[in-house]
């Protein structure tokens, strides 16, 4: 019996893909190119000079009380951006939640993170 190794994911979520300055936060959030709506989430989008996709996530216990919520969209946000990164260009993307998600379930939330990236995969 061969043991063949299974071919690894090259679509990784890396250190370098995350803004982690307030100052590149500040950027994004004081001269977007874009900004892209849905019910409940909101995107700031801006070209940045680095070779890759960045993105950002300001998500305040105000709109989302509970940190198992706030960890919950955190976690999907960075999932499909692991899963498009590949078809973005450089751009820097905060995501930011407008109103509570109280009575949203997963498949909405989730179908709100997808209807922005492919906004932003358009242009």
């Amino acid at each position: 019996m061969s043991t063949t190794v299974p071919a690894t994911s090259t679509a990784r979520f890396t250190k370098a893909q995350r803004l982690l300055t307030p100052a590149a936060f500040r950027e994004v959030f004081d001269a977007p190119e874009r900004k892209l709506h849905q019910s409940h989430l909101m995107a700031f989008v801006r070209t940045n000079t680095h070779e890759q996709p960045r993105v950002g996530m300001a998500i305040t216990k105000r709109k989302v009380p509970t940190a198992v919520a706030r960890n919950l969209i955190k976690r999907q946000i960075r999932e499909q951006f692991r899963v498009k990164s590949s078809m973005l260009e450089n751009k820097d993307i905060v995501f930011i939640v407008k109103k509570s998600i109280k009575r949203l379930d997963n498949k909405e939330l989730k179908n709100e993170i997808i209807n922005i990236f492919k906004k932003i995969e358009k242009k």
